[in-house]
């Protein structure tokens, strides 16, 4: 049975119902689907060339003889699709599961000019074939119409369906190609037909100079070079629609969606490099026998799927995805989102090394966005960020993005993926980004600026303390949180690699201050040594977890503070300087401070 696969009609089943099976939900933020292109006819690819933030490509499968590719501009807010099309390509033959299926960039695109694309031609034929952009090759809005070098055409005999499509460059620099099975699922296992297999081709070479159908060469490592009977093109074969696929761009491993028969969906797992794998068919769906008599059930020799679901709740026709590697959703990372064609839903897997974990739809999340829903999705496609669009056939282009944007810091990055790139902290662990919780006034700068210079001239950088024997600039003191509630947390940063801190607060203030050891003291009155820690690399804070906050801990020594009193206090961290040879006036010391900051609580 064909899989009800790219049809114009909107199916009539419902596909709200339980999970394909029982799930343990990931820890995540929430993400949605934000349309960012629509009036497309029935897009089937969303991509953009290496290097290219600025420019997404959209494939439109047909209108009368035509395909097109559209070209969505990043650059504006929100996208705009360019009403002129990038490139008409005709004439092709169009319908159901034909039309303009595939695209790829050369990897040398921004030089070369070079793509690539699948489509089917009049005589029910796939062709792989290659054109150049017009120059200059980055920027320009179309490409050249008469450039088209036929690369490779594969005949599809006796059906209009199960024709693949994908197109890709692997980690590898060579043109990565799907086929369908053209219907019989014998031609999957037949290795001189390029049917319901995944080539592999050099398309910057020509080993069939006289074969106007075969302009390619064959990489080296093809695994039926010299197989009697054999294609040297054919990579892997037992396919029966991969009609999307995708190269992990941080591992090279290669996630295939093969589109089933009666029963049941495959992903089908290659690790990076690995090459002849037959993945069953005719002989095997998803992991059950199929009865046919073209190769044996169950053989050692076939690669099973990581997972397979079954035709329930409305699911018929797998569409492949990728596995996300963008920025914008950290806690998504490393995670391969696919989908079903006829029920419209989304699911995410993790994978652990040997096989798939963690199944969670995303139907519900991706929906809720408050725009049109996806109903009949055709593909997953990443941009050069590594961010995930996915494609509906009713014209309708989606970006994933995360749902419930919280952004303090106005970079247009989640907080929590700041969080988790390293790029900002929340050392109080209040879920806020320190750099938007700024508290106190700084002051009392070794930096020069301040009434008593630092005692040997060491000036440090601006706004912090002097400089120390070891890490250029000096120590700086920052504040983290909301003292009225009691959130403050003091940072010192550009400290000795390794030195124990004391975070010391005055209650009184030296206006001119003075030297102490090698820097420059201006908290007085009462002191207080709040807290003393070793440093890291350079930088530490208190209170640490476990820790009385800094009203509690000043409370224990005797200096009440109450948040929300209107008291002030004045905050300096000093630290162990041994290099007693660094700063030899005043005698003997082995110490420095950093700039000071005044609370106000």
């Amino acid at each position: 049975m064909s899989p009800r696969f790219l049809r114009f009609t909107i199916l009539a089943s419902t596909w709200l119902g339980a999970c394909l099976c029982a799930s343990q939900t990931l820890a995540q933020s929430t993400i949605r689907a934000q349309r960012v292109a629509s009036g497309l006819v029935n897009p089937t690819f969303a991509g953009s060339p290496d290097g290219d933030f600025q420019r997404l490509f959209l494939l439109e499968q047909a209108s009368g003889s035509n395909g097109y590719i559209r070209v969505l501009d990043l650059s504006q807010t929100p996208p705009q699709l360019q009403s002129a099309p990038y490139l008409s390509i005709n004439p092709i033959l169009a319908g159901g599961e034909e039309g303009l299926l595939g695209l790829a960039f050369h990897p040398n695109f921004a030089n070369n000019g070079y793509f690539f694309v699948y489509y089917t031609n009049t005589n029910g034929d796939n062709q792989v074939v290659r054109y150049r952009a017009n120059a200059p090759f980055a920027t320009s809005t179309s490409a050249d119409p008469t450039s088209a070098n036929p690369v490779m055409t594969i005949s599809h005999p006796g059906a209009s369906n199960h024709n693949g499509g994908w197109l890709a460059f692997g980690p590898d620099g060579y043109l990565y190609i799907s086929t369908g099975d053209g219907g019989p699922g014998m031609h999957s296992q037949d290795l001189g037909l390029r049917l319901g297999k995944i080539m592999r081709v050099d398309p910057d070479g020509d080993a069939y100079p006289l074969d106007r159908s075969r302009n390619y060469a064959i990489p080296p490592g093809n695994p039926f070079v010299g197989t009697s009977g054999a294609l040297p093109e054919i990579w892997h074969l037992g396919l029966r629609n991969p009609w999307r696929a995708a190269f992990d761009r941080a591992t090279g491993d290669l996630w295939i969606g093969d589109v089933g028969n009666a029963s049941f969906e495959e992903i089908e797992f290659v690790p990076a490099g690995m090459s002849g794998l037959n993945f069953g068919w005719d002989c095997m769906e998803g992991f059950s026998c199929t009865g046919s008599g073209n190769c044996n059930c169950n053989d050692p020799a076939h690669t099973l799927p990581v997972h397979a679901y079954a035709h329930t709740s409305g699911n018929c026709s797998i569409i492949g995805g990728s596995r996300y590697r963008g920025s914008s959703l950290c806690n998504f990372q490393g995670l391969y989102f696919f989908g079903d064609f006829c029920s419209g839903r989304v699911w995410t897997v993790g994978w652990n090394g040997s096989g798939v974990q963690n199944l969670t739809e995303r139907t519900a999340e991706l929906n809720a966005g408050g725009g049109p829903a996806i109903s009949l999705l055709t593909a997953f496609g990443e941009d050069a960020a590594g961010e995930l669009y996915i494609c509906d056939a009713l014209g309708d282009v989606f970006k994933i993005v995360g749902g419930n944007l919280v952004d303090c810091n106005a970079n247009g990055v989640q907080d929590a993926c700041d969080l988790a790139s390293g790029a900002s902290h929340d050392w109080n662990s209040d879920g806020v980004l320190d750099e938007c919780q700024l508290a106190g006034t700084p002051g009392c700068f070794g930096d020069g600026t301040s009434a008593t210079a630092c005692p040997c001239g060491n000036n440090g950088a601006a706004g912090r303390g002097c400089q120390n024997s070891i890490t250029s600039g000096g120590a700086k003191l920052q504040g983290f949180g909301l003292p009225g509630a009691d959130s403050l947390v003091l940072l010192s940063s550009g400290e000795l690699p390794v030195a124990t801190t004391i975070f010391l607060q005055g209650n009184t203030l030296i206006p001119s201050g003075q030297v102490f050891g090698d820097g420059v003291r201006c908290a007085g009155g009462t002191l207080k040594r709040l807290y003393a820690k070793p440093a890291s690399g350079g930088t530490v804070h208190a209170p640490l977890a476990g820790d009385l906050s800094i009203t509690a801990r000043s409370t224990q020594l005797g200096d009440p503070i109450a948040p929300q009193s209107g008291q002030v206090r004045y905050y300096q961290a000093y630290y162990r300087d041994p290099n007693a040879g660094f700063c030899p006036a005043p005698s003997g010391s082995t110490w420095n401070v950093s700039n000071m900051l005044t609370i106000t609580w």
